[in-house]
């Protein structure tokens, strides 16, 4: 039997105490959720305004995607440059990829700033394709990201693939180049043979949740008159008025200006707007739970961090890349304070359906855990022998229609804000809207974005 245990929380070391809410209490930012996403929302909100914040959390800090991911941070989107440029235009798309390649420089300065402890590794990582559909979608990225004037990724293929793909190459000859098949291989770190391609792009790995639980930490210390934080208080009903909201939560009610949504956990909120159109049923069409099942096992300390996506030859995959995994390689202090390679694997996800909670309790299933096994000893060249895996672990991520986070102010009643959306990838991206959500808060104002919450009943 596989039980849910995430080697992120594992590393853990709290000694701050657990508050629940105990009363009704008033603030002039909430923040629902107590994740990467919640807890930058909050450390940019008190650092460059003087308004006051509760935080709440349903379970405890950290404990949610942000501590049931496989650490590995990119500057990729869920959905393809190529297809944001033909929705938003060349400008906002390009915009987006900067916003993001900047958090990067954020993110390491939170851990400068508040003195964490949290290692951020960073280094150049690689994607491996197995068809000429899913290079040439990536060399079209390419192709906007040049014509945008921001710095593409690189792109390698073998000969062999070269001569075979050709014709289907004449038009991005220019964002490529050719190295041998063994070269791609030893950048994938595989000797499986379908790879053929390869592209090279900044990555970098990080245990959020020990990031997150210091941060908290970080905030309660320094900010002791204008920062409350609850856990285990899960938020039921959100009712939003014309100038200020009220929280239910735990028997007990939060009154302030502004609440900012920053949660996964999104099932079992309900939003009432008493001034202005429904909001509830959009919300929770356009935020789909989606588990995301993870695994890892430990190899001696003699490779550096890495991060590697695989995107294999099958029959369910689309125009898009597909079905793919991806692997994440860090420095691990697991028992008995012996320090290991931590190599974790990713990939297979299955959509929450509406009626159902996510169960973090859950059994992790067989076939899944299989599946992973296979792939490890399939294509990871330092694969241990069988049953090499040591975790197994998964966690709700909150997918969105546009593929897109959610970043600003509801159309509908800008007293709710979002900062949400992981998509899969976010850690960048919770970083990025966070230092957003501040600044709107701080009154600055803000050029059209195509992380805007939209809804066209409503404008602000």
């Amino acid at each position: 039997m596989y039980m849910n245990n995430s080697p992120w929380i594992a590393q853990l070391k709290r000694t701050r105490r657990e508050d629940r809410l105990n009363g009704n209490k008033e603030a002039d930012i909430a923040i629902v959720g107590g994740g990467i996403a919640g807890l930058s929302t909050a450390y940019y909100t008190l650092k460059n305004t003087k308004k006051s914040v509760i935080l709440l959390e349903g379970n405890l800090v950290a404990h949610g995607a942000t501590g049931h991911n496989a650490g590995q941070i990119v500057t990729y989107f869920e959905k393809p440059i190529r297809e944001i440029v033909a929705e938003y235009g060349l400008d906002l798309a390009a915009q987006a990829q900067e916003a993001i390649n900047t958090a990067w420089t954020d993110l390491a300065d939170i851990i400068r700033e508040a003195s964490l402890s949290s290692t951020l590794y960073t280094f150049t990582g690689y994607l491996g394709c197995s068809t000429s559909i899913q290079f040439i979608n990536f060399l079209e990225d390419a192709f906007w990201l040049a014509k945008a004037g921001l710095k593409a990724d690189v792109y390698l293929i073998s000969q062999e693939a070269a001569d075979a793909w050709a014709e289907e190459l004449k038009p991005y000859a220019k964002h490529f180049s050719i190295v041998s098949h063994r070269e791609i291989h030893s950048l994938l770190e595989t000797d499986d043979t379908q790879y053929h391609a390869a592209v090279a792009a900044q990555k970098g790995c990080l245990n959020s949740a020990v990031f997150t639980e210091e941060l908290a930490g970080f905030l309660l210390k320094n900010y002791p008159d204008r920062f409350q934080l609850f856990e285990r208080s899960p938020v039921g009903v959100i009712e939003l008025e014309e100038k200020n909201v009220s929280i239910h939560s735990s028997g007990f009610h939060i009154e302030a200006k502004r609440i900012i949504l920053c949660t996964n956990g999104f099932e079992q909120i309900t939003l009432i707007n008493r001034r202005g159109r429904e909001i509830d049923s959009r919300f929770h069409a356009d935020v789909q739970g989606t588990v995301g099942y993870m695994s890892a096992c430990l190899d001696p300390i003699d490779r550096p961090p890495t991060a590697i996506s695989y995107f294999p030859k099958d029959t369910k995959s689309s125009e898009h890349g597909g079905v793919y995994f991806y692997l994440t390689r860090r420095p691990h202090e697991a028992e008995k304070q012996v320090q290991h390679n931590l190599v974790c694997l990713g990939g297979p996800e299955e959509v929450l359906p509406d009626n159902k909670t996510y169960n973090r309790n859950a059994v992790f299933p067989k076939k899944i855990a299989k599946d992973l096994q296979v792939f490890l000893a399939k294509t990871y060249q330092s694969a241990p022998q069988e049953n090499g895996l040591e975790y197994y672990w998964h966690g709700l991520m909150g997918y969105t229609k546009t593929g897109l986070r959610i970043v600003g102010a509801e159309p509908c009643n800008p007293v709710l804000m979002y900062n949400l959306g992981c998509n899969g990838i976010g850690i960048l991206p919770s970083i990025y809207g966070g230092k957003k959500i501040a600044s709107i808060l701080a009154g600055k104002k803000q050029k059209p974005s195509v992380f805007d919450p939209k809804d066209l009943r409503c404008a602000i």
